[in-house]
């Protein structure tokens, strides 16, 4: 029987930090403590300034620990969607941001223990090879070196790949291991709510100057309109022994599609993917390809993650929102955290020092939300307010649907889960479910 739990998870102790006692005075608030709440500590504690973070549980205890870990600039048949929404320029900082997010990864993880391993990634489609041939000019019109190859070491056909070298993998709680050491970090310190510039826990105040949010999801409603802005996706991951190396990370085009990519004696093979509270595949679509495909091998991890789904598939880094000038955000990674968290941590870096980040504006929040995708999060919020049911998501009041495969009450509207006592296990929501 497969353990479940992440690779992540099981091989790794990480540091522990204090809870916060009493209040306290800071420059800067981080909440949030996954990977890009870390990784901002980490820049801002180089550049000197004075800031807290503060995570409710542990750290990287939530979507961090269940990354499949890629650290790639090819987000999937993205650039020739930029170059025909958003333009040259946009599409090209873009570009730049991610593969200068791949290269600080590889700086960092220099001389550190934390398996990094330069890698090539493919975009792979089942059937069209058309989208292909798109994604490689676009790539090529934007200077980035890129062709179609074949997929040999895929257990099943395709219609090509799109490649791009130079890509990377770690091990991404052996990472924060390495870097959170001297981080001026809290734990289990929720925050529960904000008054006047200063976030209240059960234990003590902290008034700040500014304040990142890096909780997945952010979790303030009153400005930025993030719950119309985005919805979450929940995917799924087999870790299997005795099954072949696919030399290289891979990614389907579709967003249902699989994922593969090997870490040490592993293959990870991820897919099953739905909404957050509607149905999917889950890990028995993934049990029933592993299967068939690989016959020999045998499962020895099985976990989940969640991602947030922005309207235009670019993340939302910068200001909050128009009324909220004293406060950042980083949320919205469509699947990519690793190389979002670090474009993140670079621009709010530079946001904080008064400095101008050559790629923020692709990233600011505050662009235009009429995407079609809009009217469809609208739709899933007006349904599940008007479904007369219990348990109600506290957040805004959705009916919450029970995921058979997980045991857990999932919101569809937003993507807060609840596990079947009513404990939250993911946000946006900011507390339990009242008692029925």
């Amino acid at each position: 029987m497969e353990k479940k739990e992440s690779v992540w998870a099981a091989r790794i102790e990480l540091p522990h930090f204090d809870t916060l006692e009493g209040s306290r005075n800071t420059d800067v608030l981080i909440i949030g403590g996954g990977m890009a709440g870390i990784l901002c500590a980490y820049f801002l504690q180089k550049a000197g300034v004075d800031y807290i973070l503060v995570e409710g549980r542990k750290i990287c205890s939530g979507v961090t620990q269940n990354t499949t870990a890629k650290i790639s600039a090819a987000h999937g048949l993205i650039y020739h969607k930029l170059l025909c929404q958003a333009g040259q320029e946009k599409s090209k900082m873009y570009l730049e941001a991610n593969l200068k997010a791949v290269q600080s990864f590889g700086e960092l993880c220099r001389g550190m223990d934390c398996d990094y391993k330069e890698v090539t990634s493919y975009v792979y489609s089942l059937f069209d090879r058309k989208k292909l041939e798109d994604e490689a000019d676009a790539l090529r019109h934007l200077g980035c070196n890129a062709g179609i190859v074949e997929t040999p070491k895929l257990p099943m056909q395709t219609k090509g790949a799109v490649y791009m070298e130079h890509q990377a993998q770690f091990h991404p709680l052996k990472f924060v291991a390495g870097i959170a050491q001297g981080l001026n970090i809290y734990e289990n310190t929720f925050v529960k709510e904000f008054k006047n510039h200063t976030a209240v826990t059960d234990r003590g105040n902290i008034a700040y100057k500014k304040v990142i949010f890096a909780t997945h999801f952010p979790i303030d409603n009153k400005h930025g309109l993030y719950f119309l802005k985005m919805y979450q996706h929940r995917s799924y991951v087999i870790a299997l022994e005795n099954a072949e190396d696919v030399q290289g990370i891979y990614v389907d085009e579709a967003k249902e599609g699989f994922s593969f990519r090997n870490d040490k004696e592993f293959l990870f093979l991820g897919g099953g993917s739905h909404r957050t509270g509607k149905q999917g595949g889950g890990w028995q679509e993934l049990k029933e390809f592993a299967h068939r495909c690989y016959p020999e091998a045998s499962i020895k991890y099985a976990w989940a993650a969640q991602d947030c789904m922005t309207l235009d598939h670019v993340p939302y880094i910068g200001t909050y929102g128009k009324h909220m000038p004293d406060g950042l955000v980083a949320t919205g990674f469509n699947k990519w955290g690793m190389t979002s968290s670090m474009v993140a941590a670079k621009i709010l870096t530079d946001q904080i020092l008064g400095k101008e980040n050559p790629y923020g504006e692709v990233f600011a929040p505050a662009r235009s939300m009429w995407k079609p995708q809009l009217l469809v999060n609208g739709l899933e919020a007006v349904v599940n307010l008007l479904t007369p049911s219990k348990p109600r998501c506290p957040h805004l009041g959705c009916a919450l649907k029970w995921n058979q495969a997980e045991r857990t009450w999932d919101c569809p509207c937003h993507g807060s889960r609840f596990d079947r006592e009513g404990m939250l296990l993911n946000n946006p929501a900011n507390g339990n479910l009242k008692s029925k």
